[in-house]
């Protein structure tokens, strides 16, 4: 899948320079050359990372970066003619994940680019729990068994997730009750066989969770199982 960079700056001949590197390199590029547009312009395409100057003609880049990430997790590299420590301090602390002072060599800029989305990718990778054919996302909440989504409710996910991060270990009733209705839960504890039905019908068939007669219940293979 092509990567997008958001490229924000307000002199035409940087946003040449560096759009005509990135395009060459395979990236797909957005221009803006304010900040209002930059924000427009994450809104809209979800870029992958964003390459963003410290002084624009509306806003400051300081400003830019700390929407862009209130909205999203975005890799933003700040660039700057600012080299005292301070403007680094200041713009890591509006979230910029890297810096670059002008002037640079462009080969510098991609390195530091392909550097920010292996990154990401690693970032995003952690963020999912897979088991067979059963993903979970930790972050979205989103739950899926081959091609079909399934909808959890907060509970029932965080039942599941917590057998897809410990697969083949078995937990007993009590453990599972600490670690998702927690320790000071004086409900009914036949709850979890409530929940664990509940999950059973929507993972469908071949089941992936079963019970282990006198001790609890475990994620597992339908392979080893039958």
């Amino acid at each position: 899948m092509v990567k997008k960079v958001l490229l924000v700056d307000d002199d035409p001949s940087i946003l040449d320079f560096i759009s005509l590197g990135l395009r060459y390199e395979g990236f797909e590029v957005l221009i803006a050359k304010n900040g209002s547009e930059a924000l427009e312009l994450s809104c809209q395409n979800k870029p992958d990372l964003a390459v963003l100057d410290w002084m624009l003609p509306d806003l400051p880049g300081t400003e830019v970066c700390r929407q862009l990430r209130a909205d999203s997790d975005i890799y933003i590299i700040m660039l700057t003619a600012k080299d005292d420590i301070p403007d680094r301090v200041e713009g890591l602390k509006a979230g910029a994940d890297d810096y670059l002072v002008k002037p640079f060599h462009l080969d510098e800029l991609l390195a530091r680019i392909e550097a920010g989305l292996r990154r990401q990718n690693k970032q995003n990778v952690s963020n999912l729990v897979s088991f067979l054919s059963l993903t979970i996302n930790r972050d979205t909440y989103e739950v899926s068994r081959g091609h079909k989504r399934i909808v959890l409710t907060p509970t029932e996910f965080k039942l599941l997730l917590l057998f897809a991060e410990h697969p083949r270990q078995v937990f007993s009733k009590d453990i599972i009750l600490d670690k998702v209705w927690g320790y000071d839960y004086t409900g009914d504890t036949n709850i979890v066989e409530v929940y664990i039905g509940y999950l059973r019908k929507k993972l469908g068939k071949p089941p992936l969770i079963y019970t282990v007669r006198g001790i609890g219940y475990v994620l597992d293979s339908p392979a080893r199982r039958y």
